[in-house]
């Protein structure tokens, strides 16, 4: 059995973590889309140590954000997107613009994806189309995943300054889909459906940079994501400060009350330890 001093680090070094983790939430509390983390304790004789942290993947509140080129998704799931070597990762951090060749794309990059659609809103796997039913049916099973995404581009013509060279303007609809849209609004064709993917487990994914996530086998393969998308909105954090700062001031409560057992456990060793040599 270990001895009360070595109880004491342990709990000490636990703290410290526990406070880190809080720290990092706190100062995350306006950057869009982060997800909150927690901490789970476990207790031996040793004392407590951590035993995993939990990623909080609830929703988090919408704010205005610079353009309507920004999304807000108001649902389970991730944004796609592909960064430059052509991996695929998951976000909800929608601050995406238009670049100046017409490509969409995330603040770090990475090129949103979406899927190909023909003028009745139907999704294009290669020449073949696939319908609204279809893809709700095989959504679940994660079949409608299985449809190549591309990179979305709407390029403007120099020419006539018009998007594709047809278009006086787009439009971003609550399902995702981007329609294009001239003769005065009169007329309006789909053409990219933004592409969305939820995890049966997405406490699995692992973080590769802050809210940007990879599949992993914990969290398993790719499943389309639900809920309605909203131009012009970000999702802010998810984070709770006011539950945050009551566990700061717990921890903080917690390291005091360890450093003192510690000093007292360090006070009763050179006691005793100056008693053997008298």
């Amino acid at each position: 059995m270990n001895d009360i001093y070595t109880t004491a680090i342990n709990t000490q070094k636990a703290t410290i973590q526990w406070m880190d983790v809080l720290a990092d939430n706190l100062t995350n509390v306006y950057s869009p889309g982060f997800r909150e983390n927690k901490v789970n304790f476990k207790t031996f004789l040793g004392g407590a140590v951590i035993d995993h942290n939990l990623k909080n993947f609830g929703q988090g509140k919408s704010t205005p954000g610079t353009s309507n080129e920004n999304l807000f998704f108001e649902g389970t799931g991730f944004f796609v997107v592909r960064n430059p070597e052509g991996n695929v990762s998951y976000t909800r951090i929608g601050e995406f613009t238009f670049d100046s060749e017409g490509v969409y794309r995330a603040s770090n990059g990475a090129t949103v994806q979406g899927y190909i659609l023909n003028d009745k809103g139907e999704i294009m796997s290669g020449t073949k189309s696939i319908s609204a039913d279809l893809y709700e049916e095989t959504a679940l099973k994660g079949g409608a995943m299985s449809i190549p995404t591309t990179n979305i581009k709407l390029w403007i013509d120099p020419n006539n300054g018009k998007f594709l060279g047809k278009y006086d303007e787009y439009e971003i609809k609550n399902d995702g889909t981007i329609y294009g849209k001239a003769d005065g609004g009169n007329r309006s064709v789909p053409l990219y459906k933004i592409a969305t993917a939820n995890f049966h487990n997405p406490s699995g994914l692992y973080e590769v940079k802050q809210g940007v996530f990879v599949e992993t086998e914990e969290s398993g393969k790719p499943i389309v994501g639900r809920g309605e998308i909203r131009s012009g909105l970000l999702e802010q954090s998810n984070i709770d400060f006011k539950n945050n700062m009551a566990d700061y001031q717990m921890a903080k409560v917690q390291m005091e009350l360890v450093k003192a057992l510690i000093k007292t456990n360090k006070d009763l060793l050179q006691s005793a330890m100056e008693m053997a040599t008298q």
